[in-house]
């Protein structure tokens, strides 16, 4: 099995179209959490519900809160951001997206047992980047029995081994915090392929996402770890 990672497309359905016409036909692709949101939340979730059987889906934190409403947090949604998200979504997308898995294992070519999660193992939430210590890291995946990890909602790609565990981070197809421009997915089986897709933004209507470079965003990411 060979497996295109689409995490925290975040209702951008340009990248996630542009996305897709690069993903070979016989190519397993995981939905990674986050999907709504944005100018297109309603049409890119059937953009790829259309899928049908050739998509592996998880819960992000942002399909769990459409329903179980966070107090306000440090990095996240805005006022009035979740109930617009959910105004932008039939009850039956909520009821779907909401009772979506919050874990996935996959045999990938080449990598063996893969665990797929939006944040970490243990939850929807907590914060790994580029920056994350090796040994906070290692404490994540203690334990697990799995060949590889492969997570996002940080919006940073990478690709590193911790602990005997291989660790990924597909990035973000719909709000990358990179330094281009792009949407950003992986391609596993063999290897991991950390990719980039160019799109046509001007499709957004003069919606704009937050943007930042790599550093600034895991240095902000880690700012907020206990």
């Amino acid at each position: 099995m060979r497996v295109a990672a689409l995490y925290d497309i975040h209702g951008n359905l340009p990248a996630l179209e542009a996305v897709l016409e690069e993903v070979d036909a016989d190519t397993t692709i995981v939905v990674g959490g986050d999907v709504v949101g944005g100018p297109f939340g309603g049409e890119t979730l059937e953009a790829l519900r259309a899928l049908g059987g050739r998509a592996v889906w998880l819960r992000g934190n942002t399909e769990r809160e459409l329903v179980e409403q966070p107090p306000p947090r440090e990095g996240g949604p805005p006022p009035g951001e979740i109930e617009r998200m959910r105004a932008d979504l039939t009850d039956e997308q909520v009821e779907f997206v909401y009772g979506l898995p919050e874990r996935v294992e996959l045999d990938v070519d080449g990598l063996g047992r893969v665990l797929f999660c939006h944040a970490v193992p243990q939850n929807d939430l907590d914060i790994v980047t580029p920056l994350t210590p090796d040994e906070r890291l290692a404490s994540i995946v203690a334990g697990l029995e799995t060949d590889a990890v492969v997570a996002g909602h940080t919006h940073m790609q990478e690709d590193r081994r911790v602990a005997g565990v291989r660790w990924v981070n597909a990035g973000s197809v719909g709000m990358p915090y990179e330094d281009a421009a792009g949407a950003y997915w992986a391609l596993l089986g063999p290897d991991v392929e950390l990719r980039r897709t160019d799109y046509d933004a001007s499709r957004l209507g003069g919606f704009e996402y937050p943007h930042a470079s790599r550093q600034e965003a895991a240095e902000y990411f880690e700012s907020l770890v206990d």
